[in-house]
Formats: C-alpha cells, structure tokens, sequence
C-alpha cells in the first residue's frame, strides 16, 4: 500500500513546523514522490544530514510504505 502525501506532508511538518513543502506525485501511482522541504533546521547541515533528518520524520516508512522520495532540501 502506498503512502498519501498528505500523511507525508503531515510527518516532515510535525518534525519541522516552519517547513515549506511541496511534495509532487512524479508516475501518477502514489509511490514515487518528489519533495522539495525548506527550513531554517537545515541551516549549517550537509545535504546528507538534512536528508537523514527527513528520514528521521518519516518514522522508518521511507523503503516500505513509502517506495520512492526524490528529496530538495534547503535552509530559507
């Protein structure tokens, strides 16, 4: 079963409430997702940092549930 991207948008914005998110369903299945995430707790991470965060806010659903998430990150 696939993840909404509502439940996506809900976990990053619990995890970062200043967030700006946009989350694109790239094949139209509701299994490949492309999110662009913007936040100050980015600032002064690596991108692979940023990134394991957004994983972090997924609560391990990212590789099970949630198949595919091409990720943009960036501090405002």
């Amino acid at each position: 079963m696939a993840m909404a991207v509502d439940d996506i948008s809900r976990m990053i914005k619990e995890r970062f409430p200043d967030a700006e998110i946009r989350i694109d369903d790239l094949a139209g299945d509701g299994d490949h997702y492309a999110a662009t995430i913007v936040s100050e707790a980015f600032r002064g991470k690596s991108r692979v940092q940023q990134h394991q965060m957004v994983y972090d806010a997924l609560k391990g659903n990212m590789g099970g549930v949630l198949h595919a998430l091409a990720l943009k990150t960036a501090a405002p």
